[in-house]
C-alpha cells in the first residue's frame, strides 16, 4: 500500500512492518485502559475474519473491556471488515451511517473499521475524507498493536495501515465463541494471486506458522474438552511450503490427527496444492472428517487460465475423483464465479457440466465482482448483468438439485451429529453437523450440547436434515 498524499492523519504505510517479535506483549499500564467501558465488534466475511475478532476480543477484555450485545450500549465499536466482494464494502459503510449518528447523542463513543478493507488505499482514503468521526483504522498485519492504537486514539484519530506483513506474532489472546469447535490459524496470506482475488493485498504473501506452535495450540483444546478444529488459511494445502523444512499440510494432518481430537476439518484447499500424501492421510484417519470444500471457480480452461487458477478442467476432474475413490463417502463443495469478464455462453456450460459431473453436495456461487488492484478490475467486461443474473439463476437450479440429492441419501440413516445450540429457525429444535458437514436439527437434544450423539434422519430438505436423537 502507498499513501503518498494522505496528510490529515498519521497513517503508518509504505514500506514500515509489523513488530519484529513472536511474542503478544500488552503495557501493563494498558490493563485497565477500558475498565468499567463495554466493547461491541461486528464481523464480515469469512472463517478468517471471524477468528481474527475473537483475537480482537481477548485482547480488549485483556484490557478490561467487557462485551456487550449491542451497539448502542457500546464505549468502543468495531467493524472487522471483508473485501471479497462490493455488497461487503455497501454493508459496512451503512453501519458507518449509523455510527454516526449514535456518536451525535453519544460523542465520547469509539469507533473504528479493521480488518481487509482497512487494507485498502481507496477504503483509507475515504474514510479519512468521507468518515472523520471514525477514530482508528487497523489491517491485518498489526492486530496485536491494538491497545497501543486505542491509547493513541485518545485525542486524535489514529490510523494505522501496515504496508508489509510483518513475521507472525503468536500468544496473541483468544476469545473462542465456542467451547466445542474451535479455528486454528495455520498460515496468514496467499500467493497465489489469482486475477480476481485481493487477498494477497489485504492478507499479505503466505507465511506459515511453525508446527510446534499449531500443535500446542491443538494440544491445548483437546485438554479442555474441544470437540472438534478447524485449521484455517487462505490456501491450507500450500502449508509449510515457506517454512524451508521438510513438513507440508500432510504431515501437519497426520500430526493433528494423532492427537485423538473428535473431529478435524481444515478449509480453504486450493485444487493445485491437493496431493496424493494428503489424500491418503485423510483416508487413513478416521478423525479427519470427510468433508472437502474443493473452488472450481470455472469449469472453462480458458476462463480458468484468466483467472490464473493454475489448473484446467482435466485436472481438476483427476482430483475429484481421486478423492471420491479414496473417500466414497465424502462430501464434497465448492465456489463458482459466474460472469468473469471474457466468460461466453458457451464458457458457461463448461461449468454447467462439471457441476453435472461432480454433483456437489452444495456450492458457494458469486457473480463476479471487480476489486480494485486486481488484475481482473482492468479485463474488459462486456457481458451485460442481467445476462450474469440469468446464468447464476441457472447455476443455482443445478446445484439445489444435486444438494437435495445428496442430502436424500441420509433419509432413514444414522448419523454422528456435534450438538452446537439452539436452531435459529425452530427455538424448539437443536442444531449440529455430521461428519460430512450436513445441518440437522434434531429435537429433544438440549442436554447434548457440546457432545457428538447418533441421530436417525427423518426428513431430508435442500440445505439441512430434520432427525430423532437415538440415545442407549
Amino acid at each position: 500500500m502507498n499513501l503518498p498524499n494522505l496528510k490529515e492523519a498519521k497513517v503508518r504505510t509504505t514500506n514500515e512492518v509489523a513488530i519484529k517479535t513472536d511474542e503478544y506483549i500488552v503495557d501493563p499500564e494498558l490493563k485497565t485502559f477500558g475498565k468499567g467501558k463495554t466493547y461491541f465488534v461486528k464481523t464480515y466475511g469469512c472463517q478468517m475474519n471471524e477468528h481474527d475478532s475473537e483475537n480482537i476480543k481477548a485482547i480488549l477484555e485483556d484490557m478490561s473491556f467487557t462485551e456487550t450485545e449491542t451497539m448502542e450500549e457500546a464505549d468502543l465499536i468495531l467493524l472487522n471488515t471483508c473485501a471479497i466482494r462490493e455488497n461487503a464494502h455497501n454493508k459496512v459503510f451503512g453501519m458507518v451511517g449509523r455510527i454516526k449518528h449514535l456518536k451525535q447523542t453519544k460523542p465520547e463513543l469509539m469507533a473504528g473499521i479493521c480488518g481487509c478493507m482497512a487494507q485498502e488505499e481507496s477504503i483509507v482514503e475515504e474514510i479519512m475524507k468521507k468518515y472523520k468521526w471514525l477514530d482508528i483504522v487497523f489491517g491485518t498485519h498489526n492486530i496485536h498493536r491494538l491497545p497501543q492504537i486505542l491509547k493513541e486514539a485518545k485525542d486524535k484519530q489514529e490510523i494505522e495501515v501496515f504496508s508489509i506483513e510483518g513475521e507472525i506474532i503468536e500468544n496473541i489472546p483468544v476469545k473462542r465463541d465456542s467451547k466445542y469447535k474451535a479455528w486454528i490459524n495455520i498460515m496468514y496470506g496467499c500467493d497465489k494471486f489469482c486475477t480476481y482475488c485481493i487477498v494477497p493485498y489485504t492478507r499479505g504473501k503466505q507465511r506459515s506458522r511453525t508446527p510446534e506452535f499449531i500443535l500446542k495450540e491443538a494440544k491445548e483444546l483437546v485438554q479442555k474438552g474441544y470437540q472438534e478444529i478447524t485449521l484455517l488459511g487462505q490456501n491450507v494445502n500450500a502449508y509449510g511450503k515457506d517454512l524451508g523444512i521438510s513438513y507440508n499440510m500432510a504431515n501437519l494432518l497426520e500430526d493433528v490427527a494423532k492427537l485423538n481430537i473428535p473431529r478435524i476439518r481444515f478449509v480453504t484447499s486450493h485444487p493445485w496444492d491437493f496431493t496424493d500424501e494428503m489424500i491418503e492421510v485423510i483416508k487413513t484417519y478416521p478423525n479427519i472428517m470427510p468433508y472437502i470444500h474443493l473452488p472450481l471457480q470455472s469449469g472453462s480452461d480458458r476462463i480458468l487460465k484468466l483467472m490464473g487458477r493454475r489448473y484446467t478442467k482435466e485436472s481438476y476432474m483427476e482430483l475429484f475423483h481421486k478423492l471420491k475413490k479414496a473417500l466414497p463417502h465424502s462430501s464434497i463443495t465448492t465456489d463458482i464465479i459466474v460472469g468473469f469478464p471474457g466468460e461466453t455462453e458457451e464458457d458457461f456450460e463448461k461449468t454447467l457440466e462439471v457441476v453435472n459431473m461432480c454433483e456437489y453436495d452444495s456450492a458457494f456461487t458469486f457473480i463476479f465482482s471487480p476489486r480494485v488492484g486486481t488484475p481482473a478490475a482492468n479485463m474488459e467486461d462486456d457481458t451485460p448483468l442481467e445476462e450474469k443474473e440469468k446464468r447464476l439463476y441457472r447455476l443455482n437450479e443445478l446445484v439445489n438439485q444435486y444438494a437435495k440429492k445428496a442430502n436424500d441419501k441420509y433419509l432413514g440413516k444414522i448419523v454422528p451429529v456435534l450438538i452446537e445450540g439452539r436452531s435459529e429457525k425452530d427455538p424448539n429444535m437443536m442444531m449440529g453437523y455430521t461428519d460430512t458437514m450436513k445441518l440437522v436439527n434434531v429435537k429433544n437434544a438440549s442436554e447434548f450440547v457440546g457432545k457428538i450423539v447418533n441421530v436417525k434422519i427423518t426428513e431430508t430438505k435442500t440445505w439441512s436434515l430434520d432427525g430423532e436423537l437415538l440415545v442407549d
